[in-house]
């Protein structure tokens, strides 16, 4: 028999999220693309719900987690602040720490 844990991470700061999976991927994707509009298309989402979502953030981080150019003849543009890519980082980090943990609290149930 194969057992799994399932879980899910994010991080609230005054009751709202800061971060989550959904989050740090449009975070992502803003570094990739430079662009919220094409970040949203990536990820298959409409360009409100990622300013939506990139607006919660930079209203519950202490900092700003992009940085944002208006568009025009040239277009817009977004990029991580350097904050706002330590922020994803660490996200990353607990994420994977915490599957590590659940890997191994999983072996007590198999020992059963």
């Amino acid at each position: 028999m194969s057992y799994k844990i399932k879980s899910r991470i994010w991080i609230e700061s005054d009751n709202n999220v800061l971060l989550g999976e959904g989050r740090v991927h449009l975070l992502k994707a803003i570094q990739e693309t430079g662009s919220l509009s094409k970040a949203a298309k990536s990820l298959n989402i409409s360009y409100k719900k990622a300013w939506q979502l990139i607006d919660s953030v930079n209203k519950s981080a202490k900092k700003p987690v992009t940085i944002n150019s208006i568009g025009g003849k040239g277009g817009g543009g977004a990029e991580l602040t350097d904050y706002g890519l330590s922020l994803v980082n660490a996200f990353d980090d607990i994420n994977k720490n915490c599957w590590e943990f659940l890997d191994q609290q999983l072996e007590k149930i198999k020992l059963l």
